[in-house]
């Protein structure tokens, strides 16, 4: 029997956020978005921030903001385990703009390396969820 499913299980550092049976999950890979159907070739990579797109019924029936992170897949399975996860209906916009500047403003005035780029790091994950949120959804 031909599997028409794939096991999609989502962890962030403080919970399993979703365990589900899905048509395909697409992910933000480091390389690239990378679809997941049953089936898939195993392989180990890195998450870039971005939006993970779980599919059923034919569509897109939700889309999660991921941070980063790695992502495990299996003939059956895809697990990303993900550094911050987000629905991206609920991302903030005001609350995004205001880290975002906050980020860029100390990028710009530490002299320490180790603040610097972990700024920047913020300052690019901040960016994505801004794009996640203004990025349309198509079925």
């Amino acid at each position: 029997m031909v599997e028409t499913l794939v096991q999609f299980e989502l962890v962030s550092p403080e919970q399993l956020l979703i365990s589900e049976e899905v048509e395909m999950v697409v992910v933000p890979g480091s390389e690239g978005d990378f679809g997941v159907l049953p089936g898939h070739s195993p392989i180990i990579t890195t998450v870039r921030p971005g939006v993970i797109h779980i599919f059923s019924n034919g569509a897109i029936s939700s889309r999660v903001f991921v941070a980063g992170g790695f992502s495990e897949v299996t003939r059956d399975r895809c697990t990303v385990l993900a550094e911050e996860a987000v629905s991206v209906d609920k991302i903030d916009k005001a609350k995004v703009e205001s880290d975002l500047q906050i980020a860029i403003d100390i990028a710009a005035k530490t002299d320490n390396q180790t603040k610097k780029i972990l700024a920047e790091n913020r300052v690019s994950i901040e960016q994505a969820k801004l794009s996640a949120i203004n990025a349309p959804v198509y079925q």
